[in-house]
């Protein structure tokens, strides 16, 4: 469905310049031999790793048990662990964790992952995308980031506290959930909001989402906290004609009207605007910027109608797409048979729509700009939920900040809006504000996530551990 770790690497990468300055650059690379607590994390993530969740072939819900039973082992009771199906869907299932707090007045917090993957072919990869694999300093994998690095943090973090018997006052859940990578799957963080509220009920979740990027010669430049996504939202449209025999063409003509239409949407432009989020990221990263798309993105903070900084901030697809409601057609189907007049064409226009519109403003939109009353416009999903963006809430974002600031020293922290999606869209929708939070660190071609060989950096991946780890502990008091 999306990589939350690409499209923040690609926000990332709008902020980043060949001039960044060195005191903000982390050193990434090698790290030593691995701790014993290090090696029980690694026992959790490789097991995770290798536990094949495609939704083709695979079994969250195996995963899930397997976490359970690390959580059980490591002294959690088990009432308080909770693996969940559905009838319909038993492999798609979860578990959802409640470590008590101590505390009858601080509301609960939620550690939210997904353990399903995207899709991977043994045949087209160079290593077996189910079998870990460490080669120069990385762990190559399906899923070795998206998702199920964060998931087996998460976990090992309750495995941790189990075993340390630690007692923070503010109850802490988890619940990792399986159908986030396929649109149409069962989906387990969707079912929790709708059908178990009490189960995740928390003031606050962490997510996936934030993420570190790399400049790709061995350093961190930059850190980002997902602070809100758009609204995903599918379009139908249907332009339907009489047809008949291809030898005697009518100007009337279905391909004719649709591809009218598409050009229309394609040469639009949502209207430019800003909210909390995005306003503080152009501002951020302007002043780490010293080329003339700095420049351009600090008058845009100034005056959003800055024709001239808009011309040059729009040469950047990922600054482009954060500033505005964005609809792009991604499939078209039409016709019967070569030599007749097409009697149906179907495409399907994909919008990512700014925080603050719905739906239906869209599809008003989109009816204006076909302008043609042989082709129908409807949603091609009606029963997703709006996100809502959460505050900057300095209580959140300040521990985020300067524990940041401990374990990626002199690198900046940004809040970011992703232009995609994720599960977070199903706590937010139900109260539940949610975070992406600083993580794992990726180069500039995406680490092959959602594609081939698919690789996280050993030293990253027990970094973020560390410093989600000590986050947990902060927020939970």
């Amino acid at each position: 469905m999306k990589s939350s770790f690409l499209i923040a690497a690609s926000a990332i990468a709008a902020t980043m310049t060949a001039g960044a300055p060195v005191s903000a650059q982390v050193a990434t690379g090698e790290m030593g031999a691995l701790t014993p607590d290090q090696q029980q994390f690694f026992g959790l993530y490789k097991e995770l790793i290798e536990t094949n969740t495609t939704q083709s072939s695979g079994s969250c819900t195996q995963a899930a048990q397997q976490i359970a039973d690390r959580l059980t082992a490591a002294g959690m009771a088990p009432e308080n662990v909770t693996v969940f199906t559905v009838p319909e869907h038993p492999e798609d299932g979860g578990v959802v964790a409640v470590y008590p707090g101590t505390s009858s007045t601080e509301e609960p917090m939620l550690l939210l992952g997904h353990i399903d993957v995207v899709e991977a072919k043994r045949s087209d990869w160079e290593r077996d995308p189910f079998k870990l694999v460490e080669e120069n300093g990385y762990y190559y994998a399906r899923g070795a980031v998206d998702d199920k690095a964060m998931s087996a943090i998460w976990a090992d973090t309750l495995v941790r506290f189990a075993e340390a018997g630690y007692k923070p006052k503010r109850t802490v859940k988890m619940a990792l959930t399986c159908g986030e990578e396929t649109d149409t799957a069962f989906n387990g963080a969707q079912y929790l909001a709708n059908e178990k509220r009490d189960w995740i009920d928390a003031a606050f979740a962490l997510n996936e989402g934030g993420g570190g990027r790399t400049d790709g010669k061995g350093h961190l430049m930059v850190q980002t906290i997902q602070v809100g996504e758009k609204i995903y939202q599918d379009y139908k449209l249907v332009a339907t004609n009489p047809g008949g025999h291809s030898s005697q063409p009518v100007p009337n003509n279905a391909i004719y009207e649709m591809a009218g239409a598409l050009e229309r949407i394609g040469s639009y432009d949502f209207p430019a605007e800003f909210n909390d989020t995005t306003r503080a990221f152009f501002q951020k990263s302007a002043a780490m910027r010293k080329d003339e798309t700095g420049a351009a993105m600090k008058a845009l903070v100034n005056d959003l109608g800055d024709e001239d900084a808009m011309a040059i901030v729009n040469k950047d697809k990922a600054l482009h797409s954060m500033l505005r409601t964005t609809c792009v057609a991604t499939t078209i189907e039409g016709g019967h048979a070569v030599n007749a007049l097409p009697q149906r064409v179907e495409a399907n226009v994909n919008c990512r729509i700014f925080p603050g519109h719905t739906p239906e403003e869209v599809k008003e939109q989109l009816a204006k700009l076909v302008d043609d009353p042989n082709i129908t416009i409807t949603l091609a999903r009606e029963d997703k939920p709006l996100a809502k963006s959460p505050p900057l809430d300095p209580a959140l974002i300040g521990p985020m900040e300067t524990l940041a600031a401990k374990y990626f020293p002199g690198v900046p922290v940004l809040p970011s809006m992703s232009t995609g999606a994720t599960d977070g869209l199903y706590m937010s929708a139900v109260g539940i504000p949610t975070y992406g939070v600083p993580s794992v660190w990726g180069d500039p071609d995406g680490n092959g996530v959602h594609g081939l060989n698919e690789r996280v950096e050993v030293k990253a991946l027990y970094t973020a551990r560390d410093y989600l780890y000590d986050l947990v502990k902060t927020l939970a008091g």
